[in-house]
């Protein structure tokens, strides 16, 4: 049976090792055995924590036998980015520069998913600051998509998303400004929530320790996985508020939906560029699923939805663009490559138009917050394009305007703080698929809720052999 552990999900897990079918030391072996078969075609995990995985599930295994009170992950073996610190390992950020920036405390979401019983087994790849949507390392090299080696598996999260889809670990961490959880979701066959910002709390001791407004606007920690609910078990053992993150807040997670029909509005080929037929049509089915569990479907689109786009882009391109001088001193040239292209890409402003801008995030915000009140999820693509080849992004300027454009569909949710949720539900051009359910802000567990209906509805694709 071991031998086949790292097919299973990380609550499956947790329920055989407290019901003491299988000893955590054994599902922690076999992760460490899947990431030796399958992570040298893949460049997934770039530091695997095997002396401190197996201590760590010796300890585990003798809680079960003592007949301590176990954690909802207990034994359970995770993947964690490597731009979130983790104690006795570096923050590399996936540059050369802090190849040895070892952090001496777990970020407060490493903590608590220690706490639920959680055990790292090994650090995932990034690009560079994470300032891509591919995972191409200056520090580390390329990650591979398990669904085919040429194809990215998206990013910034991208380590994750092909770790968990070839069956190197139930259970893994990213983060998300730019739809970093979600892009490898749907690149790579697996499911991801972008919580509601402030939910999960986040801090570093690795400086720059204070992030730009960009950051504490739009980014967050969360959860990837291969079933649902696993999600909704990380994220809860993640979120609430904590003594290091001034911006987490203290919230209690509720569905307002329980008890009654979803109001879904389906939104199959967003404004602001093309969406791939495939894509649209898998969308589409995906509505005609919520809709068979009795949910009452829609076509509708979200007011100022290119608006949101625009603002997304005024708040976190001026910001790198404000850094650029020091972020050319460390990226590689791909990624320096990339920023020039988005330097050119989006006109200089100046003070008053970015100050105008964010009054008119709230305005965008609150037509948002009416619409998700009216309908209880938006279900909307993840990318409006299947993943692209490696390296495509930073071929030409083109391509860079290509690229932003297919990554519309998940920025509102970023500039807005929006939760969303992505769950495979077909292929296009041979790829998979993410349909991306959004909330209004603390409505993770209600975007959690429809996307495992559509899981069931679905089913899972992976864990999957590499495809090479």
């Amino acid at each position: 049976m071991s031998s086949e552990l790292w097919r299973k999900g990380a609550l499956e897990l947790a329920g055989m090792i407290a019901r003491k079918e299988v000893s955590s030391r054994e599902v922690v072996q076999a992760h460490l055995d899947r990431i030796e078969a399958v992570n040298p075609k893949l460049n997934a995990v770039v530091r695997r924590l095997d002396e401190s995985a197996l201590a760590a599930a010796d300890a585990a295994d003798r809680a079960v036998a003592n007949g301590s009170s176990l954690g909802p992950l207990h034994g359970v073996p995770v993947t964690v980015k490597e731009n979130i610190d983790l104690a006795g390992t570096p923050t590399t950020q996936a540059v050369p520069a802090l190849a040895d920036a070892v952090a001496p405390i777990d970020a407060p979401l490493v903590d608590r998913a220690r706490t639920a019983g959680a055990i790292p087994i090994g650090r995932t790849n990034l690009p560079d600051f994470g300032l891509r949507v591919t995972t191409e390392s200056s520090l580390h090299g390329d990650t591979h998509n398990p669904w085919h080696p040429t194809r990215t598996a998206g990013g910034s999260s991208g380590g994750e998303g092909s770790a968990l889809a070839a069956g190197m670990s139930p259970l893994g961490f990213g983060n998300d400004i730019g739809g970093s959880l979600r892009n490898p979701a749907t690149c790579c066959g697996i499911t991801s929530i972008k919580p509601t910002t402030g939910v999960v709390p986040s801090a570093t001791v690795i400086p720059p320790e204070d992030g730009g407004i960009a950051g504490q606007l739009m980014l967050t920690d969360g959860p990837m996985a291969r079933h649902v609910v696993d999600l909704r078990a990380g994220l809860l053992a993640i979120a609430g508020a904590h003594d290091r993150d001034v911006n987490a807040l203290p919230v209690s997670l509720v569905d307002r939906t329980e008890g009654r029909a979803l109001r879904v509005a389906v939104l199959a080929d967003p404004p602001g560029g093309s969406t791939h037929p495939e894509i649209v049509a898998a969308i589409t089915a995906a509505g005609d699923a919520l809709a068979d569990w009795g949910a009452q479907v829609e076509v509708a689109a979200p007011p100022s939805f290119e608006r949101s786009l625009e603002l997304w882009s005024l708040i976190l391109i001026h910001e790198i663009r404000a850094n650029l001088p020091l972020l050319e001193l460390v990226m590689g040239d791909a990624g320096r490559e990339f920023l020039g292209f988005a330097d050119e890409v989006f006109p200089q402003v100046d003070v008053s138009e970015l100050m105008h801008g964010f009054v008119d995030r709230n305005r965008v915000a609150r037509e948002w917050h009416t619409f998700l009140t009216d309908y209880d999820v938006l279900l909307i693509p993840t990318w409006a394009q299947p993943p692209f080849e490696l390296g495509f992004d930073v071929a030409s300027v083109d391509n860079a305007r290509a690229v932003l454009e297919m990554l519309r569909p998940v920025l509102p949710g970023n500039v807005l703080g929006l939760p969303a949720a992505v769950v495979p539900v077909g292929m296009a051009g041979g790829m998979p698929v993410g349909a991306q359910v959004m909330g209004r802000r603390f409505a993770d567990l209600t975007c959690l809720r429809a996307a495992e209906q559509l899981e069931d509805h679905f089913g899972t694709i992976t864990p999957i052999d590499p495809v090479w």
